[in-house]
C-alpha cells in the first residue's frame, strides 16, 4: 500500500499534545466528580477506558487504517475493555476500594495526586498506539517483529485474565474467606495476572517498533513504566507486603511462597526444588518483597 499523509493533524503530527490534553481531561472530569461524591468507584474505570480512547482516537485521526494500526489498535481496545469490565464488577461487588481507606477521598492533596499519576500512567503507557496511529507516510509490510509482539500480547492478556477469573472465583466462596489465593494460575505464580500485565505491554510495545523514527523509541518507556512499577513502586512491593503481613504466621503460606515464583510462572515442584540464588537471580526473589509491614496498601495497587 502506498504510504500517505494522516487524514487530520491536531496540534502536532504524532498526536501527542491531544492525547495528552484528553488524558487530563479525562481523569480531571473523573476526578471532580469521584471528589465531589467522596466515591472510588470510578478510578480504574477511568484508566482502563482512557486507553482506549486514545487507541480509538488516534486511529480515526490518521485515517489510513493501515494493518498493523487496525491490530494494535483492536488490541488495546479489547485489553481496556475486559480490564475496565472486570476492575469496575469488581469493586463494586466489594463495595470500596481500600487502597484509599488512608486518604480522604473528597478534594484533598492526596486523592489529586492519585489522578495526577493515573494520567502520567495512561499518557505514559499509551505511547506505542499513539504513534503507531500516527504513522501514516510509513507503512512496512507487516512481518515476524509483529507476529512476534502480538503473540506475546495474546499471552500476557490470556494469563491476565484467566488469573484475574480464578482469584474473583476463588473470593467468592465462602469457604476461602481469610484464606490466600493458590489455585489455577496462582499455584504457578504469586502474581500471575501481573506477570502477563508486563508481557502484554512488551508485546505491544514491540509490534509497533517496524515503523519506529529515531525519536520514536522513547515509546519504550510504555513497557518500561509498566514494568517499574509493578516490580518496584505500587505492584508486587505492597501486595506481597500485604501478604506477608496477613499470612506470615501461616505455615501454609510459608510453604507456598517457598513453592512458588513471585512472578514468572513456573510448576512448584520445579521451583521448589531450585537453588536460593537461582530464585534470587532470575526469578526476582529479592529481600524486598520479603518484608513485613503494616502500612495500607498504596493507591496504585489496582491490577491484583
Amino acid at each position: 500500500m502506498a504510504a500517505e499523509a494522516c487524514a487530520v493533524e491536531v496540534f502536532d503530527p504524532f498526536y501527542l499534545l491531544i492525547s495528552a490534553l484528553i488524558t487530563v481531561g479525562q481523569q480531571l472530569a473523573f476526578f471532580i466528580v469521584a471528589a465531589c461524591f467522596k466515591f472510588d468507584k470510578v478510578t480504574d474505570f477511568a484508566g482502563g477506558t482512557n486507553f482506549v480512547l486514545l487507541a480509538i482516537l488516534t486511529l480515526v485521526l490518521g485515517g489510513t487504517y493501515y494493518l498493523r494500526q487496525m491490530l494494535v489498535s483492536f488490541a488495546i481496545v479489547f485489553w481496556g475493555v475486559r480490564l475496565s469490565a472486570y476492575l469496575l464488577i469488581r469493586i463494586l461487588k466489594t463495595g470500596k476500594d481500600e487502597r484509599f481507606d488512608s486518604m480522604d477521598r473528597g478534594f484533598s492533596l492526596s486523592f489529586a495526586a492519585f489522578w495526577v499519576g493515573q494520567a502520567v500512567w495512561v499518557f505514559v503507557v499509551s505511547l506505542p498506539v499513539i504513534l503507531v496511529n500516527s504513522s501514516c507516510d510509513h507503512n512496512p509490510t507487516v512481518g515476524v517483529t509483529e507476529l512476534i509482539g502480538l503473540f506475546l500480547f495474546g499471552a500476557g492478556l490470556l494469563l491476565e485474565a484467566v488469573a484475574d477469573q480464578q482469584k474473583f472465583e476463588f473470593r467468592e466462596r465462602d469457604e476461602n474467606k481469610g484464606k490466600f489465593c493458590n489455585v489455577g494460575t496462582w499455584a504457578w505464580s504469586r502474581h500471575p495476572n501481573y506477570a502477563g500485565e508486563i508481557l502484554l505491554w512488551w508485546g505491544i510495545f514491540i509490534a509497533c517498533t517496524p515503523v519506529f523514527r529515531p525519536w520514536m523509541w522513547v515509546a519504550i518507556l510504555s513497557p518500561l513504566l509498566v514494568s517499574l512499577l509493578i516490580l518496584f513502586v505500587s505492584g508486587l512491593p505492597i501486595l506481597e507486603k500485604s501478604a506477608n503481613k496477613r499470612y506470615g504466621g501461616s505455615s501454609e503460606y510459608k510453604e507456598y511462597r517457598e513453592q512458588t515464583s513471585i512472578l514468572l510462572p513456573l510448576p512448584p515442584g520445579v521451583y521448589g526444588a531450585l537453588p536460593e540464588a537461582v530464585k534470587l537471580v532470575l526469578f526476582l526473589e529479592w529481600p524486598l518483597y520479603a518484608r513485613d509491614g503494616s502500612d495500607d496498601q498504596g493507591p496504585y495497587s489496582a491490577v491484583q
